[in-house]
């Protein structure tokens, strides 16, 4: 069986798997069981529906990458690492500031399941709303998905928790590095009977929350605390049913880093000096989601989960009074709340030995409100402050929308070597606007031989704006003031339709080397793209006329006793064309140019890798890696980009036995090991706001121990 990424890349590429790899095989029953217990029937059920769940999520036609709990634990942070910085080191995707990410020229669009259960969409903000520890298993699936995958396509981040064995245990940990650092977590699984439970959390403190605006070693007004728990309980009712309940939560806060030295644009009435350095703007982000999943087998053939989802989440921006006034012309009070309840369902029916049919669907209804209270100074019709007396300006609003879908497909196998998956989905969206779509799916894989494997795919794509990120600022009431709007903005941001061609090879040159290339091309109308417009670090969606994305990637491993690496290299193009929606975000210059050019998105990174070797003797092991960018897009209408760079990291691991507490495991951890000072952003571009510079070297060092 082939290995997975940084041990093995083989199914880097992959589509439908050997059965080979879903082998299911009876643990050993339990030495402490007395003769005539069941903890070994409730393990190998438990295993059977686990396996019946994995085959309702095919994967046949994309592209997919693992990490595995030992792949995860071999980064230089280990289960420390944050979930954005494990995607990072995947295949074709690019690093940008405020913690987000971008797959294959996209911008975000990533949708996130524990399970095979969709988790709705968080807040746009700075934390990470999950946390990597819980994980078994995190597959990153890209390219031309399945028609089961709807409206966040540019990858799926399929999450499997970890396996819970019959004897109550756990883990606790701490660690503890530069720019005050701080962290503790834990973790505490077990099974009585049919139910089983895992229950994981961490709270994390430091004086870096989000990047530095500046190329010094310490960020001034940075400090956060970042709060994070995860539950799974699953009881099994009989050999062919279970309930699942998942829940999470995330409690985020921010300080908003400042940048010494700037002058003030505005006058306020009796206000003494502001410093730019002095500011004390916060920004609070709260997360938290349930789902509640019946699962059960009928027979061999049929298999089906039902699922109950729900999600809160909120960002809420709180301005320095003043300084916000004086430097920027506006101080706005601003509270993003977002309330999700939906229902998701997918069935598999096995038809003899050639057909696999699987049907599903999925319906939310969102509850979006927008609490806006703005200061702002009197203008004329250029811009030009009036008065150094600020007026308030209430600019609330709220939305209800709606999201349904379904989806058929067949996965058939008309050949030994040759398995093709056709379907399609139907989904509609009702927001600030209608719409709906038919998108038709195909994807295959032929074995070319025992060691190449070949995949190609084309799909429809129906992308819905996320309605946390759809515009609802009203251009009338901020006429005449510093905060002035053009009169003629669209802000009935539209779906983004595509279409998308994937095509792969993997091969297998030795026992020890893997190699995979990919390619892929995407056409797109309503192109959908999000920027930070305003002093308030909230994100907000805009449409262009027309994209195209397009790009190359480049996949290896080695693997030789205890010794393994891994290489990833990408290029990529995203452009669009034409302002169609969100035009008060953008001078008049931006307009015309983005009207008649096409230009790079801002996101934009012609070329990026990652790449890490790991090595273990004994009780120690030793890490590093690297990720590279070429640089994200800069200046007007990003007709720039920044200086390229490399971040190279390194860890160390040993587990102790000590005396008085036992079985320890060690880490010392160090990021960017040669101190590169690079920048993420220089502040210019379409919809990007203060510059942001990635971390100066850091230190950490954890201790962890399982009980």
């Amino acid at each position: 069986m082939i290995a997975s990424p940084i041990r093995a890349l083989a199914l880097a590429v992959a589509g439908v798997f050997p059965a080979s790899v879903y082998a299911v095989e009876a643990g050993p029953a339990s030495l402490d069981a007395a003769p005539g217990q069941t903890i070994e029937t409730v393990q190998v059920v438990s295993k059977r529906l686990d396996f019946a769940r994995n085959g309702l999520s095919p994967d046949t036609g994309s592209s997919v990458y693992r990490f595995d709990k030992k792949d995860i634990a071999a980064l230089p942070l280990g289960e420390d690492t944050p979930m954005n910085q494990v995607i990072i080191r995947s295949p074709g995707v690019a690093e940008d500031s405020l913690g987000q990410l971008h797959v294959r020229g996209d911008h975000a669009n990533l949708q996130y399941r524990i399970n095979g259960v969709v988790i709705p969409d968080a807040m746009s903000g700075f934390g990470q709303a999950l946390d990597t520890r819980f994980a078994d298993q995190i597959n990153i699936l890209t390219g031309a998905l399945p028609a089961q995958y709807g409206y966040r396509t540019a990858g799926i981040v399929d999450i499997q928790t970890k396996e819970v064995v019959a004897q109550p245990g756990g883990q606790f940990s701490v660690s503890g590095g530069s720019h005050d650092d701080r962290e503790v977590g834990g973790e505490l699984s077990g099974k009585k009977g049919a139910f089983s439970y895992f229950l994981t959390g961490s709270l994390l403190q430091n004086n870096l929350g989000i990047e530095n605006p500046t190329s010094g070693r310490s960020a001034i007004h940075d400090a956060t605390r970042q709060a994070k728990s995860f539950g799974d309980l699953d009881y099994v009712i009989d050999p062919d049913s279970r309930l699942s309940f998942l829940f999470g939560s995330s409690d985020n806060k921010f300080q908003i880093p400042t940048r010494p030295g700037l002058t003030p644009n505005f006058t306020l009435a009796g206000a003494p000096p502001v410093l730019s350095q002095n500011l004390n703007a916060n920004q609070d982000e709260t997360n938290n989601f349930q789902t509640l999943s019946y699962q059960r087998s009928v027979g061999e053939n049929i298999d089906y989960q039902v699922s109950l989802l729900h999600r809160y989440t909120d960002v809420h921006y709180q301005p320095d009074p003043e300084g916000d006034l004086v430097f920027n012309g506006i101080a706005a009070r601003i509270l993003r709340k977002n309330d999700m309840s939906g229902l998701q369902g997918d069935f598999s029916v096995k038809m003899a030995t050639t057909h696999t049919l699987r049907t599903g669907f999925f319906a939310s209804q969102e509850r979006f409100s927008v609490n806006n209270t703005s200061q702002v100074f009197p203008a004329d019709a250029s811009g030009n402050q009036t008065s150094s007396t600020p007026i308030s300006i209430v600019d609330n609003s709220q939305l209800t929308g709606h999201t349904y879908g379904v989806y058929a497909q067949d996965e058939w196998k008309p050949m030994k070597d040759l398995t093709v998956n056709y379907g399609a989905r139907y989904d509609a969206v009702a927001t600030v606007v209608r719409e709906g779509q038919l998108s038709p799916r195909i994807g295959l894989v032929y074995d070319l031989g025992a060691r190449t494997r070949m995949h190609a795919g084309y799909a429809r794509y129906f992308t819905p704006p996320p309605t946390e990120v759809i515009d609802t600022t009203s251009v009338q009431k901020f006429l005449l003031t510093t905060n002035a709007l053009p009169s003629d903005a669209n802000t009935a941001v539209r779906s983004e339709r595509s279409n998308y061609y994937d095509l792969g090879l993997i091969h297998q040159l030795t026992p020890q080397i893997t190699l995979g290339v990919d390619g892929y091309y995407r056409d797109v109308r309503h192109l959908q793209d999000e920027g930070q417009f305003g002093n308030a670090l909230i994100f907000s969606a805009f449409n262009y006329s027309l994209g195209r994305i397009y790009g190359l990637e480049f996949s290896g491993s080695y693997r030789q006793g205890n010794f393994s690496s891994y290489l990833n290299a990408a290029y990529s193009v995203a452009q669009g064309q034409g302002l169609e929606t969100g035009q008060f975000n953008f001078s008049p210059a931006e307009i015309s140019y983005i009207n008649s050019h096409w230009v790079y998105l801002d996101h934009d990174q012609r070329w990026s890798a990652s790449s890490g070797v790991s090595y273990r003797l004994g009780e120690s092991a030793a890490t590093a890696d690297l990720i590279f960018g070429s640089g994200l897009r800069s200046g007007f209408a990003n007709t720039d980009h920044l200086p390229a760079h490399v971040q190279v990291n390194v860890g160390l691991t040993h587990k102790f036995n000590t005396p008085e507490l036992g079985k320890l495991d060690g880490r010392v951890s160090m990021i960017n090991l040669f101190d590169k000072s690079y920048e993420l952003r220089d502040g210019t571009g379409i919809g990007v706001g203060a510059p942001q510079y990635g971390p100066r070297r850091t230190l950490y060092v954890g201790m962890s121990k399982a009980f």
